[in-house]
């Protein structure tokens, strides 16, 4: 994610300052059904808590959101998630916009907690014919396909 700190249109500046505030948010409150949610915590205090001294009471307010979330969708109220993010976009975005050096900071934390790319998979098919067969295709990611004579069309403007 490309984002600039202070160059550029105030606009353009803005809407990557927005897109980095949900991807974190989103982030965050994903991590707060997980077991990372302890060092996730810590790391998204650090950020949210800049210049701050109330950093405890930051911690509390994380707690908090988690704690309501994990109640909310217990009782299956599958909205809790959005309000929850939408919440903490706001606080992101704040902080991004009074400290251009919070911009890196954030985007360490997507790295660090972003699900790990795995090796591609290999698979091999083995397919074995025999008998009478018409045709037979075998593929991955087929689109436009046509078997055989096209189905003849009746001529137009008749």
């Amino acid at each position: 994610m490309r984002v600039h700190t202070g160059e550029g249109t105030g606009a353009a500046v803005e809407a990557e300052i927005v897109a980095l505030a949900t991807s974190g948010a989103t982030t965050l409150v994903g991590l707060m059904a997980t077991d990372a949610w302890t060092h996730a915590r810590s790391r998204f205090a650090a950020l949210l808590g800049r210049g701050r001294t109330d950093r405890d009471a930051l911690v509390g307010d994380l707690d908090e959101a988690r704690a309501e979330l994990v109640r909310a969708r217990e009782a299956g109220d599958d909205a809790a998630a959005g309000e929850a993010a939408a919440e903490w976009r706001g606080r992101l975005r704040r902080v991004l916009r009074d400290d251009p050096a919070a911009v890196a900071e954030l985007l360490e934390i997507l790295a660090e907690f972003s699900p790990q790319t795995a090796e591609p998979v290999r698979a091999e098919v083995h397919n074995s014919i025999s008998g009478t067969v018409g045709t037979a295709v075998m593929g991955r990611d087929l689109s436009n396909v046509t078997i055989g004579a096209p189905a003849s069309r009746p001529p137009r403007g008749r």
